[in-house]
């Protein structure tokens, strides 16, 4: 008590009674009472004991920022927090990965925007994070200030088209991270660039457009895939012959275990989306359409093309010639590639051919699309098909894949079954089911028996705006395209 009294009499003389709210260090020794800070040096004190009495310590000086979701575009309010990839007290630098989120649409991952230490995650895994709300708690130098901007919204690397939301100037500009990271590196505000994408969002290009007409540079052509000839027929390896005997199908369902208690939980995430969707469709009339398809020559084909698209590093399936073949039918059908507004009003009829490919996933039932079908190689479908589908795998596609189709196929024969009734996806007028491929027994035109691959396939459309006779000449179309693959050639472009 002594030496307390004597140090409280001590600060009063010297008169250095100091209000502070942040110390950035302090190496001298403080006591602290409310508010106030006694500040003294240590060779002004001589208690011979004093270390005792009193202990030095290091006050940090940061400014702790809400890191709030920021709008991730489509109208999107909520999502699901997937997996955290920081933890209460990591150090993080601008792009770092904070957190992968899932809405009704799309997987996305969440980067940030500022350098400091996580202090504070505002939600557990799985649960529902609002757009607007804070997401982390992040401790800042201030001296550096807070930027007035949006937070940064990354979509997954390998899906290149995908946009991220940032405030300049009072408008919202769409641009990539790397198309961020590339304009800063030059020295260009993005406010400045015309962006050429969707939505006028900032491409790569539009940058390095940007820079030339700046310096007066020409740039080289974008790069094109190498062609690769296919090899000689005497130096193509004949496929061996496969055991046509039938596979017995693999379990892949889980151990059950059997609770005794029921379990309630909310839809959440791509479940949620085929709920809207599916109560959308209840709205459409749906008209079915079914038939045979003979893809004797198709297969023998695609075994042909298949040593070459490996070489070029692509898996080819049969999908990219249903889907290639959809296109040109498309082109002379073009009702099958629109859409009806609300009010039944109006018919909009799509340019592009952007064509859904309905997948089974972990996470649910996923429809990513091929974009501008109508201007690819079947084997440039299949590259992006290669894409989409190992996103689709590992539960990273993005908002840009999984929106603005404008037909479907769904190839449910993967799974097994022939004929089905596909549901139409709003606001599209159109899908197509495609079953297993089976041997089966056929008559050629001399009325002998012959083995056939067929497959059957089954149409759905919106009989509002279709009718029969239009669904039924598109599939006869699409069928010779399939059955007569050389026929393709006189119509692609």
């Amino acid at each position: 008590m002594a030496a307390v009294t004597a140090l409280r009499s001590s600060c009063r003389a010297a008169g250095r009674l100091v209000c502070i709210h942040r110390v950035r260090s302090c190496s001298s020794i403080r006591f602290i009472k409310s508010k106030y800070v006694c500040v003294f040096d240590k060779s002004a004190l001589k208690f011979s004991h004093q270390q005792r009495l009193f202990r030095t310590s290091a006050v940090s000086c940061g400014q702790i920022v809400q890191f709030k979701l920021s709008d991730i575009g489509e109208g999107i309010t909520e999502v699901t927090v997937k997996e955290w990839y920081i933890k209460e007290g990591d150090s993080v630098s601008q792009f770092d990965s904070i957190c992968e989120v899932q809405s009704d649409k799309a997987s996305v991952t969440i980067t940030s925007r500022y350098d400091g230490i996580i202090r504070k995650l505002h939600y557990n895994l799985d649960e529902i994070a609002y757009v607007g709300k804070p997401l982390v708690d992040i401790e800042i130098d201030a001296s550096k200030g807070v930027a007035p901007e949006e937070d940064v919204v990354e979509t997954p690397p390998m899906s290149h088209e995908e946009h991220t939301h940032q405030e300049i100037k009072g408008h919202k500009t769409l641009a990539t991270p790397a198309v961020r990271r590339l304009a800063m590196e030059n020295n260009i505000k993005l406010s400045e660039v015309v962006g050429t994408g969707k939505d006028n969002r900032i491409l790569k290009e539009d940058i390095l457009n940007y820079l030339a007409k700046q310096t007066g540079a020409i740039l080289p052509p974008s790069p094109k895939a190498e062609i690769i000839p296919p090899l000689p027929k005497s130096e193509t390896v004949p496929a061996a012959p496969k055991d046509k005997a039938r596979k017995i199908p693999v379990s892949v369902s889980r151990p059950i275990v059997f609770s005794g208690k029921d379990k309630t939980e909310p839809i959440s995430g791509f479940h949620k989306a085929m709920v809207k969707t599916m109560s959308a469709a209840l709205k459409i009339p749906h008209f079915g359409y079914c038939d045979e398809v003979d893809l004797t020559q198709l297969v023998q084909l695609r075994e042909e093309l298949k040593p070459v698209a490996q070489i070029r590093g692509v898996k080819l399936s049969f999908m990219p010639f249903f889907i290639k073949a959809a296109s040109l039918g498309l082109l002379q059908y073009p009702i099958l590639n629109a859409s009806l507004d609300e009010s039944c009003q109006n018919v909009t009829y799509k340019a592009s051919h952007n064509i859904g490919v309905a997948m089974d996933t972990e996470q649910g039932l996923i429809v990513p699309n091929v974009k501008n079908v109508q201007v690819c190689s079947v084997f440039e479908i299949a590259s992006e098909l290669n894409r989409l589908q190992s996103l689709g795998s590992a539960g990273q596609l993005g908002t840009n894949d999984l929106t603005g189709g404008t037909f479907t196929l769904s190839n449910i024969g993967t799974i097994g079954g022939t004929y089905t009734k596909p549901v139409i996806l709003p606001p599209e007028v159109a899908i197509g089911a495609l079953g297993k491929i089976q041997v089966l027994p056929r008559f050629n035109g001399k009325g002998e028996v012959f083995k056939a691959q067929i497959m059957n396939v089954s149409w759905s459309a919106d009989h509002r705006i279709i009718d029969g006779a239009t669904m039924a000449r598109f599939s006869n179309l699409w069928k010779s395209y399939l059955e007569n693959p050389a026929s393709m050639l006189l119509d692609l472009k």
